[in-house]
């Protein structure tokens, strides 16, 4: 039998064709990962025939090996059960730090802070995504080093996405710089997100749902929104979900009429 070596703590394992499909359709300018080798399950060479051949072809391209190894070996390797048979060793990933030059004109962007785990982490990432996010800043402190459960819960969209971390501080002044109205969510003091003007350009702060967002950065905000509810509740929106909502109506109000879209 083939001895595969299992990923190290200096690799990251992505799960599941979503995941990897989604790092092999990321340009390298967005996502600096590298396939190091994919291993598949044996008994799926009939049921992945498609994933197979598709993977066969990038290895060729990309120079990573395919290996088709035991289910036990991949069990072992991974945390679930829904990688249906696929997984990908990469190395990390580069996330640069924000500066003015990573910042695009007229843009939407998100600054995440303190959110509690990496799978409600990913679930926002999923809807950001979805919604046409230009791009996600990170704080220092972040949960892409357990990028492998991000990618599954985001259904790869962390991988696509263009990444860059900075402290409060130093996002505030390069958006500032850049001429973005800074938006963050919460109650006190907050306007209705149905209300308020959100067009572009305009970083939106969304934070956990324990810590909220610090005092610091609501003193740099020109608003704070809040998310309505349909009826009475005193409990709040899980930081992915208030991410969807809030997100979802940003894109609503700058969306293009169908007639001046690029065809």
């Amino acid at each position: 039998m083939e001895k595969i070596q299992a990923a190290s703590d200096a690799e990251v394992l992505l799960e599941g064709m979503t995941s990897v499909s989604a790092l092999l359709n990321t340009p390298q300018e967005i996502n600096d990962r590298r396939i190091l080798r994919v291993l598949v399950d044996r008994t799926k060479r009939r049921s992945k025939a498609a994933e197979i051949g598709y993977l066969t072809a990038k290895s060729h391209e990309l120079g990573f090996p395919v290996a088709f190894v035991d289910p036990e070996e991949i069990d072992r390797m991974t945390a679930g059960t829904t990688h249906g048979g696929i997984v990908a060793v990469c190395t990390d990933r580069t996330i640069p730090p924000l500066c003015a030059e990573r910042i695009k004109p007229n843009g939407f962007y998100v600054y995440t802070e303190g959110m509690e785990d990496p799978y409600n982490f990913g679930n926002a990432l999923r809807s950001l995504y979805a919604a046409g996010v230009t791009g996600v800043v990170l704080p220092p402190r972040h949960w892409m080093s357990a990028a492998g459960v991000v990618a599954k819960s985001s259904a790869g969209t962390s991988e696509k996405l263009e990444l860059s971390v900075a402290d409060a501080d130093t996002m505030v002044r390069e958006f500032r710089a850049a001429g973005y109205r800074i938006l963050s969510a919460g109650i006190r003091d907050s306007v209705s997100v149905f209300d308020a003007p959100l067009g572009y350009p305009l970083l939106l702060v969304v934070g956990g749902e324990k810590r909220g967002i610090s005092r610091k950065i609501l003193d740099a905000s020109d608003a704070v929104v809040r998310v309505d509810y349909g009826r009475e509740f005193r409990g709040s929106l899980s930081s992915s979900a208030a991410c969807a909502v809030l997100a979802f109506e940003i894109f609503r109000q700058n969306r293009l009429p169908d007639d001046k879209k690029a065809k």
